[in-house]
């Protein structure tokens, strides 16, 4: 079997024991969750203030929730090898239009701030690699390491207050123009930017030490031939495999960030699907998120074979 063929096979064993696991560890924190589901289905439905127990038991024969979490679990199985992740139990449309909308959205979001970061991380970390244990380099190892620290969280508050409260320059929430990207996409960017910076710095620092960028200087190149020629494509194995694990954390941080700022992505709309108890949505957003790693690790593994050969594919 051929290198290519198996890391294919690899792939999708890998994608078919996320779809189980997510699959399985979704619906039982759902089910451990206190409180009656038919009951929250029901205020998500029909309104905090028109809820009964009437309506409740009403959703409860709808939905089917009598049979049991074992009958539940094991319809949506049958579902999803079918490729239908179901019907909201609260809007009532196809799991699959929903998602399909909230992705687009996140992953507009995602795009904007990894832009922004490949914009503010790699650049200085050429520069700091280049002009290692300088006064800049020094610099940004103390500023890096503080972007790292600030909780998204907190950074998102902090940027809404000064630049949306105080200067009035940008719109604190919303979804619909470029304006409202900047923020939260800024919130994103900077953490993985700062993160980037020092692996871009550490891997700069190993390539202009090595006998083979002495010797390009050597042979008369200017430092910037040196560096398109023998530099970048060195040090772009180690910061695509970087940037393609810190896309994990960026979808983690997206479920924060777009509560924040009110956008319509998918991280918002799973923190509702947990609040109203909406089993399909939640397991359906957790499956392509959790699918959606899988790929990109597939695809961070086609582009570091691509930049370097000498790689083996998993």
């Amino acid at each position: 079997m051929s290198t290519a063929l198996r890391a294919v096979v690899f792939r999708l064993a890998q994608a078919t024991g996320v779809a189980f696991v997510v699959g399985v560890m979704s619906f039982l924190m759902m089910e451990a969750m206190p409180g009656d589901m038919a009951l929250r289905i029901a205020a998500a439905r029909y309104g905090y203030d028109l809820v009964s127990m009437e309506l409740a038991d009403a959703v409860r024969a709808e939905l089917g929730l009598h049979e049991g979490p074992g009958a539940q679990f094991m319809r949506w199985m049958g579902n999803l090898v079918q490729l239908d992740l179901g019907r909201s139990l609260v809007s009532g449309q196809p799991v699959w239009e929903e998602i399909t909308h909230q992705l687009g959205a996140s992953l507009q979001l995602a795009a904007a701030a990894l832009t922004f970061s490949l914009l503010i991380g790699p650049p200085l970390g050429i520069y700091a690699g280049l002009h290692a244990g300088g006064r800049f380099d020094r610099s940004l190892l103390v500023i890096a390491s503080a972007f790292r620290s600030v909780p998204q969280f907190l950074l998102g508050l902090v940027l809404i207050v000064v630049i949306s409260v105080q200067f009035r320059l940008l719109p604190a929430a919303g979804y619909g123009g470029v304006a409202h990207f900047v923020l939260p996409a800024l919130t994103l960017a900077l953490g993985l930017g700062a993160a980037s910076a020092r692996i871009t710095r550490d891997a700069m620092t190993n390539v202009a030490a090595s006998p083979y960028y002495a010797f390009a200087r050597a042979k008369g190149l200017s430092d910037t031939q040196v560096l398109w020629r023998h530099g970048l494509r060195n040090i772009g194995a180690p910061v695509v495999t970087y940037l393609g694990l810190q896309f994990v954390l960026l979808a983690e941080g997206v479920v924060v960030v777009e509560t924040i700022f009110g956008w319509p992505g998918i991280g918002h709309a799973l923190i509702h699907a947990v609040f109203h108890r909406d089993v399909p949505m939640v397991q359906g957003t957790a499956l392509v998120m959790g699918l959606g790693f899988v790929a990109l690790n597939a695809i961070v593994d086609l582009c570091v074979r691509r930049i370097d050969p000498r790689q083996v594919l998993a």
